[in-house]
């Protein structure tokens, strides 16, 4: 994600590039890993098959409801693509994890720490737009159920499926050609396991100050779309607590109960991530942040929209029946 919340006056801000005996950086080392005789082998087997789970699961998700015609609305569309979007979010940063685990030298490119930073947050602003999106849609289903054909056609679904995908990717841009463009010249080290933001920036050798502001900005921007989608729920479950019926209770609220968990998990994670009160955490803690917010809330996601919700589960069973019957004929 690109939303960050620094104190945009401190670290890289007040150094100033050194000329003479310093080279210019063209690698960065990550320093939250542990190192192979310290038993890196350990994680990697693990995060892969996290990883791994990940793929398939999103993939089935998304191949679910493009196949099933009973899940061709705007609830499942939207989380099709959130599938697809967490496929590639993940991509940007675990095979890059998986690579440094087993490596002597952990170790990436200032060019593929540029592209990692922009492809991870980028793909975290669409999904976090895009579930914005999701629970407009749940607030207008169930508070406007009479008129939700008329407003949300699938015209308007798939332009707000677009839209939150290129806003994501078009409003970190900027930022990141500015950081292409600072000069580094001092130490490599990010204290991360993967290219972030202020780590990155804490090694430039100018005044980085009015990115960081621009950091906070998106910082602000994430308790706004909290805000919005939190705002919403409050008004559903308003709505719903007022059906007389406690089957009609029952059926509305498991309309939004996956999509209201995968909410918490994200933005809670977010949170956790870059809504700090601190600049600093002890290394182990940050590690651990990291984990959680780039692998672990992913990890869920496809457990929560496949287990917690019959019409996937039926939709991923045809599928497997497509499979096996393609198998035969094939055969």
């Amino acid at each position: 994600m690109c939303w960050t919340m620094p104190s945009p006056f401190t670290g890289s801000s007040t150094r100033n590039m050194e000329s003479g005996n310093q080279s210019t950086v063209t690698e960065f080392i990550f320093t939250g890993f542990p190192q192979l005789q310290d038993g890196s082998l350990l994680y990697f087997f693990p995060l892969l098959f996290i990883y791994t789970f990940i793929i398939i699961g999103n993939l089935l998700i998304f191949s679910a409801v493009r196949l099933d015609t009973h899940l061709h609305n705007p609830m499942y569309n939207f989380i099709s693509i959130f599938s697809f979007l967490e496929i590639w979010y993940t991509t940007a940063t675990i095979p890059k994890m998986l690579s440094n685990l087993i490596s002597e030298k952990k170790a990436i490119s200032m060019t593929g720490c540029l592209l990692q930073m922009y492809f991870f947050h980028s793909l975290g602003n669409s999904e976090g737009i895009l579930l914005t999106t999701m629970a407009i849609d749940r607030y207008v289903a169930i508070c406007n159920p009479l008129r939700y054909q008329m407003i949300m056609t699938p015209r308007l679904c798939a332009q707000l499926s677009v839209g939150s995908c290129l806003f994501g990717f078009l409003v970190l841009l900027p930022e990141i050609v500015m950081i292409s463009t600072l000069p580094f010249c001092g130490p490599n080290k990010i204290h991360q396991i993967f290219c972030d933001l202020v780590p990155v920036l804490s090694l430039a050798c100018t005044d980085t100050s009015m990115i960081l502001i621009e950091d906070v900005i998106h910082a602000v921007t994430i308790i706004i779309t909290f805000l919005i989608i939190a705002l919403s729920y409050v008004r559903i479950v308003t709505v719903i607590l007022r059906i007389p019926s406690s089957e009609g209770r029952q059926k509305a609220f498991s309309t939004c109960a996956g999509h209201l968990m995968v909410f918490l998990i994200f933005f809670g994670s977010v949170s956790l991530m870059y809504l700090r009160f601190s600049d600093t955490y002890p290394p182990v803690l940050d590690t651990a942040i990291a984990l959680m917010f780039t692998v672990l809330a992913p990890f869920f996601n496809p457990l929560i929209y496949s287990l917690r919700n019959k019409d996937m589960n039926n939709a991923i069973k045809k599928l497997f029946c497509l499979q096996k019957v393609l198998n035969k004929s094939g055969g």
